[in-house]
């Protein structure tokens, strides 16, 4: 039977799920790829349905932007598949956009950038209410012997150390289906923005570049906020970016701020 495919934008809140990729039956852990499939196979009757992402996404990380291909037995209009999707997932999963595609469609392997932003807020005490999609970061640490205020500047500073081409061995967990380390960074910056209706102080990582390795982006940021305490300065992030070290210069930022926003072609 012949497949239809389908260019999809997806948009989820990744709180609830292990990840994008789809495990099968392990353990009965959700993901976001194995929830679309299920609701893919309802509209199929059943049938054989695959369901192709462009960025595999951890547990707790969130998207805007993903991209994805579907591929089908059923010959239906991108916006009936798109409402039918909408209708069956839960309120955490949205398709943003439906198009028909070609079979030769790859997400991962022709996408030419992909961009992410790495929410944080900076109060004394974590809002509940932005629990889960914003990473708590506090300015000051109480009960920390030193008294220094995380330092902003000095983090957009260290920003700068990761542009360009790099060997990012130093920042990834190891992949052995992954051969160069090498990336390339276009922009990383960290902005301010405001919750709305919400007296908080939110600032924004936001990375962007021609494909990262696992975990990447959680360990560039992790090593910035510690520059932001002065635990490391910027000569640790040259000689990690020059030497393929294994022993990371800090432990990953956690998942709950990361946002796929945007994936490029």
């Amino acid at each position: 039977m012949k497949n239809h495919h389908y260019r999809v934008v997806i948009s989820y809140n990744g709180s609830n799920y292990f990840g994008w990729q789809d495990l099968g039956d392990e353990e009965g852990k959700a993901t976001v790829q194995g929830t679309i499939t299920q609701a893919l196979r309802k509209i199929c009757k059943y049938a054989e349905c695959t369901v192709s992402g462009a960025s595999r996404t951890d547990a707790g990380v969130h998207a805007q932007g993903q991209v994805a291909k579907l591929s089908i037995p059923l010959k239906i209009t991108a916006k009936k598949l798109q409402l039918g999707l909408n209708s069956l997932l839960p309120e955490d999963i949205r398709i943003w956009q439906c198009v028909e595609c070609l079979d030769d469609f790859n997400p991962n392997r022709q996408s030419t950038s992909k961009k992410y932003r790495y929410y944080f807020s900076t109060d004394r005490i974590s809002s509940p209410i932005l629990h889960g999609i914003v990473a708590h970061v506090p300015s000051q640490i109480e009960g920390a012997k030193s008294n220094a205020q995380l330092d902003l500047e000095k983090m957009r500073q260290a920003c700068k150390l990761f542009t360009g081409e790099h060997d990012f061995y130093s920042f990834s967990s190891r992949d052995k289906n992954i051969g160069s380390t090498v990336r390339t960074i276009c922009q990383l910056q960290i902005e301010s923005t405001g919750a709305i209706g919400l007296d908080v102080q939110v600032y924004y990582f936001e990375i962007e570049g021609n494909g990262f390795l696992r975990h990447m982006v959680r360990y560039i940021i992790g090593a910035i906020l510690k520059v932001g305490r002065h635990a490391i300065d910027f000569d640790d992030i040259r000689q990690a970016l020059g030497n393929r070290n294994a022993q990371k210069l800090s432990p990953k930022a956690k998942a709950r701020g990361l946002h796929l926003i945007e994936i490029t072609y």
